[in-house]
């Protein structure tokens, strides 16, 4: 049997360090490789010209053109790759016009590795889906596999509201801050401020290490993770 070939990922993100965390994290899936990463659309369809690409990781806000009308125009150019949008908008009239012109998924940013390495796998097995349905189940079974599974509850006594505003405090100090720094920026007393941040820390969000130069036992500073 003929081993199946890696899905060729083109990066297109403006940003160059979140190009390169990108790049980063499609080497690390199993089953994907990254040709290359563009930084404009305009660069991006040079790529396109000569360099076979099956799945465009589309950022939608470009230097040159918004992603959609990108992709749109790649559809009118006879490329046939598909596209993961990868993006800050949460407008759902932009989600829904982006599904006539091939994408698959959105990943919302700031995201993990392990948010984008569930949207390439349920990519590749959609993609790995062959033969004939046998009737209407089958076929919603391989539509399904397109879909995100329901956010993994959080830690009992965790909130969604409160977790994203330590999120938005972490994220605003890019310095990073202790435990209490969040509490007074949240209004959260301190040791719940720190189930927060080693919640984060737990999911590969923020990274944690002592804070120098002060009296007695040094504080945990937080931060909150490049590229996620």
């Amino acid at each position: 049997m003929t081993a199946r070939q890696p899905i060729r990922v083109l990066v297109v993100e403006d940003d160059p360090v979140a190009a390169d965390a990108h790049v980063l994290y499609v080497g690390r899936v199993p089953g994907f490789v990254a040709v290359g990463k563009a930084h404009s659309g305009a660069e991006a369809r040079r790529v396109l010209d000569r360099t076979p690409v099956d799945l465009l990781l589309l950022d939608l806000h470009l230097p040159d053109v918004h992603g959609l009308q990108f992709a749109r125009s790649l559809r009118a150019a006879g490329h046939h790759a598909d596209v993961i949008a990868v993006t800050s908008a949460r407008d759902l009239t932009v989600v829904r016009e982006g599904v006539s012109l091939g994408v698959v998924q959105y990943v919302l940013k700031p995201f993990t590795f392990a948010t984008l390495r569930d949207r390439l796998l349920r990519y590749a097995e959609f993609q790995a889906a062959a033969g004939e349905a046998s009737g209407q189940d089958e076929v919603d079974r391989a539509l399904a596999v397109l879909r995100a599974p329901s956010p993994a509850a959080l830690p009992k006594g965790l909130s969604a509201p409160t977790l994203e505003r330590v999120t938005v405090a972490l994220r605003d100090h890019t310095d990073g801050l202790t435990a209490t720094g969040v509490a007074e920026a949240v209004g959260i007393s301190r040791i719940t401020a720190r189930r927060y941040l080693e919640h984060l820390v737990d999911t590969g969000r923020a990274a944690r290490s002592p804070q120098y130069g002060t009296v007695g036992r040094p504080e945990l500073q937080y931060r909150w993770v490049t590229g996620q």
